[in-house]
């Protein structure tokens, strides 16, 4: 797998190949000291990045979110080049990209792209499936709409909480975590969009929770809605899920997982799909 990395970053006007050991970012970048940027997980299948205009709308809003100066589509799409280079095609992968404060507010952010192959782990929960239980968020469900610097709906660099809850997780038995509000409204994962089939109609809860908006929930509607299948934002419970004919997590790359058992307090099936 450690032979398949890529790496490129930004620099003088050109996007610049680098192997997967060679120091890139400089240790006092903003990004690195305090997780001031943003980034997106783009699924690469077949040599290409066929969902990339979705993801690289979401990296200027999470950007302009952090008043942070998004470099644009060109270079964007000039690191993908770089590391996607002689890419084995029938190897399906990640290509992380990153966007930070730079070495100062006044200075240029940095811009670059990490690819590797998706984890074995990830593969294995397509096929297995995924327990999950309920975390709550600690915040009421309409907080973050009205609190602008909590960066509700920006995918930033900071996922110290989410990983601290997958770990969490883990401790109970479980493979990920569903967030709630405080009132017990469903939100998100710490890395997915929460779907669920109910009567005949595919939900997901609304985005004015400062949730992220799913680029791969995105698709799945229209894809459900262009088949006749009816979709709906939802304002769900825990319980929704439970009654539940099937519930899925997705997100930006790794495929889709149904999910064996939950422990969402009491248990419910989940499911994993790329966000």
């Amino acid at each position: 797998m450690s032979d398949l990395r890529r790496v490129a970053v930004w620099r003088d006007g050109a996007a610049v190949a680098a192997s997967a050991d060679e120091p890139v970012v400089s240790a006092f970048d903003l990004g690195l000291g305090r997780g001031d940027g943003v980034f997106e997980s783009v699924d690469v299948v077949d040599g290409g990045t066929p969902w990339l205009a979705a993801h690289l709308d979401r990296l200027a809003r999470s950007a302009a979110l952090l008043e942070l100066a998004d470099p644009g589509e060109r270079v964007w799409r000039a690191l993908l080049a770089a590391v996607l280079t002689d890419w084995p095609s029938g190897e399906e992968g990640v290509c992380r990209i990153y966007l930070t404060r730079g070495l100062s507010p006044d200075e240029t952010p940095t811009a670059l792209a990490l690819l590797s192959p998706v984890p074995a782990e990830t593969v294995r929960q397509r096929v297995e499936g995924i327990s999950v239980v309920s975390l709550g968020l600690g915040v009421p469900a309409d907080f973050r709409a009205g609190a602008p610097w909590l960066l509700g709906g920006a995918k930033t660099l900071s996922y110290a909480v989410n990983m601290a809850a997958q770990r969490h997780a883990h401790t109970l038995g479980a493979d990920d975590v569903v967030f709630t509000s405080l009132e017990g409204r469903l939100l998100e994962g710490p890395t997915s969009t929460v779907v669920w089939a109910s009567g005949g109609t595919l939900h997901t809860p609304p985005v004015e929770t400062g949730i992220l908006p799913g680029t791969t929930m995105a698709r799945l509607f229209d894809r459900a809605a262009s088949d006749g299948w009816p979709t709906a934002v939802t304002v769900g419970t825990v319980a929704d899920l439970h009654a539940a004919d099937a519930v899925w997590l997705l997100r930006g790359h790794g495929g889709g997982s149904r999910g064996r058992r939950g422990r969402c307090r009491p248990d419910f099936p989940a499911h994993r799909a790329p966000r």
